[in-house]
């Protein structure tokens, strides 16, 4: 687009105001900035604190994966099962950074609405624990893929039986192949 303008303008633009060459009085510029930019007399602000998971984790959750195990002993798992896991993780192409353990023995208010409240899990896998036990409204079988909820949940035996037994570690891969490497 072509601006075509006569000397006359040209003269009367360079009397008022040229864009170069702004001048603002104290008076406009106290105007434009009523609020600056650094308070002088700050007023305490208050955080908004985030809602405190009512129960203990082992992991990062960035893939919102959990898996749910029972032990007594253990704050989580022994370190041979934890070994196991970390294995079949790494089997399915992921590590701690991937998934949440919760150790229901140790966190009584774990619930499949809790899970799904505070750790927005996608996939739950269930080790030596009933869908009774997080107050699922279903029963399913060891080694049944189970959606619920928008959720797809796998349930097992207990890791250190699992360990030990070849058919139930086909049986738990066969599972996780369907669930995580597609």
């Amino acid at each position: 687009m072509l601006n075509f303008t006569t000397k006359e303008q040209k003269n009367t633009e360079q009397t008022y105001m040229s864009v170069d060459n702004i001048e603002l009085t104290p008076f406009l510029i106290a105007g434009l900035f009523k609020n600056s930019l650094i308070e002088m007399d700050p007023t305490p602000v208050i955080e908004e604190a985030l809602p405190i998971a009512s129960f203990t984790i082992l992991g990062n959750n960035r893939s919102r994966v959990t898996i749910i195990v029972d032990d007594t002993a253990n704050l989580y798992l022994p370190d041979e099962q934890l070994n196991f896991l970390l294995g079949i993780l790494s089997a399915c192409k992921m590590t701690m950074e991937d998934v949440a353990i919760i150790n229901i023995n140790k966190n009584k208010a774990v619930t499949y609405k809790s899970i799904e409240v505070e750790l927005k899990a996608d996939k739950i896998i269930l080790f030596g624990v009933t869908a009774a036990q997080i107050g699922l409204p279903l029963e399913f079988p060891f080694y049944q893929i189970q959606q619920f909820n928008k959720q797809t949940y796998v349930a097992a035996g207990l890791l250190k039986h699992i360990e030990k037994d070849k058919a139930e570690k086909t049986k738990l891969w066969n599972c996780l192949k369907q669930i995580f490497i597609g």
